[in-house]
């Protein structure tokens, strides 16, 4: 009898344990798919690197994350639409540039604040953009370069 209840008792334990992570992943997957905030939408030559669900930094702080990225088929390039959390105003002059967290790190979107008076409003277009930068294509170019 004291084996059943000990059983039970770490039956319990273990079904609590299971339904807390539950609620932890349902938690940071509705945390991440927010919609507190509002969107920009940048648009990049190349988007090499970053996907749906990308972070977005201003100064090494995530601030946002990607929420949609495809192509454009008048300009062939790729818009990414930003999600950026409330209290974040960026003036209206201000780069959106693909970073690289290192040689072998991921990629990440990277703000870099203007100097301008006038902010970005829900829904604007940021024209400052730089895309991912190749390392082949960098490497190319510093080998090829010796001639």
């Amino acid at each position: 009898m004291a084996e059943n209840k000990a059983e039970l008792a770490v039956g319990a334990a273990v079904m609590a344990v299971a339904v807390g992570f539950l609620v932890y992943a349902t938690n940071s997957v509705g945390a991440l798919q927010s919609t507190a905030g509002y969107t920009l939408t940048a648009s990049f030559r190349s988007a090499q690197g970053i996907s749906v669900g990308t972070d977005v930094q201003l100064a090494g702080v995530k601030v946002g994350i990607v929420t949609d990225l495809e192509l454009n088929p008048e300009t062939f390039r790729a818009d990414a639409i930003l999600s950026l959390r409330d209290g974040v105003i960026l003036p209206d002059d201000s780069s959106i540039i693909i970073a690289s967290e290192g040689l072998l790190g991921g990629n990440f979107v990277e703000v870099q604040p203007g100097g301008s008076p006038f902010n970005f409003e829900p829904g604007d277009q940021v024209m400052n953009t730089q895309g991912s930068i190749s390392l082949i294509e960098l490497l190319s170019k510093f080998v090829g370069s010796g001639d």
